[in-house]
This record gives C-alpha cells, sequence and structure tokens, in this order.
C-alpha cells in the first residue's frame, strides 16, 4: 500500500511494467492525486470544459484511430493540452506505437509516455484498482483480524482482555491470521477491507510469552495479507449480574467503521469458556443466517407447534 501523500507516476510504472517512451527519470516524479483515469473523447475534439487534467490519460484504439484523421496543426493543440504540469503521464495500450506530434511534444515537454501490450480494458481496471486501494479512506482500530471458515472476523475488546491468546488458539485450530493488535482497515467499493500494519504484519504478541513469527511456527498458510471484515465479535468480561443472551432472538447489533454497518455480536469471557470453539460456533452460526437459516427462529417455532399440539391433546382429553 503506498502512501497516498507521495504517489508518484514511477509507483504506477513499476506495479505495471510499462515502456517508457518519452520522458526521463524526472518525469517518473509526477504526483498522482486522482483514483481515476481519463479516456480523452471529447479533449481530442477540442472540448476541454470539465476535464480533469489531474487524471492518467489513456489512448486505446478508438483514440488511435480517432488521433490518426486529425489534422497536424489539431493534433498539437489538443496533444500540448493533454500534456499538461498536472496531468501524471499518458498510457498508449494494445502495443500502439506513440503518435508522431504526441511524441514531439513529450520529449520537449519531458512528458513521461508509456506503451503497453495490455487491452485497454484491463488497463483501465488494474489502474482503477490499484488507485482505489491507495486513495480508500482508512482508519486504525486496536483488535485482531482473523480469517475463520472463509469469514473475516474482527475480534476487539479491552486491553488484556484474551483477544491474542484467542487467535493463537484459532490458528492452531487451522485458522488464519491476518492482523494482532493494530488493524488497518480500508472503505473499497462499500466494503471494508483489513490488513495489519507493514512492522506488525505475520507477528502475534502473546503475554507471558512475547513476540511469535506465525508463519516461521505455523507455516506461510496461517497468514493472509488482507480480508474483508465481515462480523465483529467483541469480547466482554463475564459481569454475573448482567443477562446475557441465550436464545439468540434479539436484534442485530452493528459497529460502524468508516461509515459501513458491520454485525456485531459480544461475547462474555469467562474461565473455562472455551472461546475458540465459540467463536467458530458464532461464525457458523453467522454464516447460516446469512444463507437464511436462522436457528433462534427455527427453535421458536418448534416451541409454537408444541405449544400448539398439547393445547390441541388437552382440548381432546376434556370432551
Amino acid at each position: 500500500m503506498f502512501d497516498r501523500e507521495i504517489l508518484q507516476m514511477k509507483d504506477v510504472v513499476a506495479e505495471f511494467h510499462f515502456i517508457q517512451e518519452c520522458g526521463n527519470e524526472e518525469s517518473l516524479l509526477r504526483d498522482v492525486l486522482v483514483p481515476d483515469v481519463n479516456r480523452p473523447g471529447l479533449e481530442l475534439t477540442g472540448y476541454y470544459i470539465h476535464s480533469d487534467v489531474k487524471r492518467i490519460v489513456i489512448l486505446g484504439d478508438k483514440e488511435i484511430s480517432f488521433i490518426g484523421t486529425m489534422s497536424e496543426e489539431d493534433q498539437k493543440k489538443h496533444f500540448d493540452f493533454l500534456t499538461g504540469e498536472d496531468t501524471p503521464g499518458i498510457i498508449i495500450t494494445k502495443n500502439h506505437p506513440v503518435p508522431k506530434v504526441l511524441k514531439e511534444i513529450a520529449d520537449k515537454k519531458n512528458f513521461p509516455v508509456f506503451c503497453t501490450k495490455l487491452p485497454t480494458v484491463r488497463v483501465t481496471v488494474e489502474i482503477i484498482a490499484l488507485l482505489d486501494s491507495v486513495f480508500a479512506p482508512s482508519s486504525s482500530l486496536h483488535g485482531t483480524l482473523m480469517n475463520v471458515y472463509g469469514t473475516g472476523v474482527l475480534i476487539m475488546g479491552a486491553s488484556g482482555v484474551g483477544k491474542s491468546e484467542l487467535a493463537l488458539e484459532l490458528i492452531n485450530r487451522g485458522h488464519v491470521l491476518i492482523a494482532d493488535d493494530r488493524v488497518v482497515t480500508y472503505n473499497m467499493h462499500n466494503s471494508i477491507i483489513g490488513k495489519p500494519p507493514e512492522i506488525l504484519e505475520g507477528v502475534l504478541e502473546v503475554r507471558g510469552i512475547g513476540i511469535i513469527n506465525v508463519m516461521q511456527m505455523f507455516g506461510a498458510s496461517a497468514i493472509l495479507e488482507s480480508i474483508n471484515i465481515d462480523v465483529v465479535i467483541y469480547l466482554d468480561p463475564w459481569d454475573g449480574k448482567k443477562e446475557y443472551e441465550r436464545l439468540g432472538e434479539t436484534v442485530q447489533t452493528y459497529m460502524n467503521i468508516l461509515g459501513i454497518d458491520i454485525p456485531k455480536i459480544e461475547f462474555p469471557v469467562k474461565v473455562g469458556r472455551n472461546m475458540a470453539v465459540l467463536v467458530e460456533t458464532a461464525v457458523t452460526n453467522f454464516r447460516l443466517k446469512a444463507k437464511g437459516i436462522n436457528s433462534a427462529v427455527d427453535f421458536n417455532d418448534r416451541v409454537m407447534k408444541f405449544l400448539k399440539r398439547k393445547q390441541e391433546l388437552e382440548k381432546e382429553g376434556r370432551r
């Protein structure tokens, strides 16, 4: 994940290995500030109003074909606009050669132009995906993020409640660690993605033991770089005076992360409770509910049928 404040064209090019046709290394220091690209249809006709000059420009089949119909004078005018100081660079797809007029202007301005054999749609999608990952709204949360049965589970609770110990037990049971202690979250396409800070990647801190390198101890399959956060499990110290849910009939509660409501389950922590098994069970139940299977509702229906049948038998007995 790049630092959004210093993302430059050289970072984008390094991700995709584009071939640089114009400009030197200094030209690659242009900042990328907008998480989108520009297919300059209207700009090539001379209509510049509302054009966002801070976007990376992509020239595909249609643009290159249209450029071939333009006069040299029009090309000079429009390419001069497209190679402005705020534009990060131009990418030409499908191995099309750089138009002669564009190359002359770009060389004169030391403006970066790149070529790739990749199709336009793929280049567009992949660049936008990269920029979205950089510019997505983010925050940092205190917790432990696990992959349990393919579900992203964010374990939260007060310091010392046992989050890392629970994570260790889950890893021992074959589940996967994403982040411990600090979880960096991103809102990408209305989904919350969680990943560890770079310095904490692949490590787990357990009180009394210290720092554990999870990959070295359990293997590469025991860690993941990131995952969608699907559910929050909040560990709450057991309070004997508090009433806890027994049937699962209460209204679902949520935790808002970067504007998205994530389902939240509160777990009372008490000596003797096998928390790892409880987390596995809660995740399985959560997945079943997502498929329309609700154990609490099924049980309530069973009770109602039992009471109805009992009333019918009592009526028959009085006859």
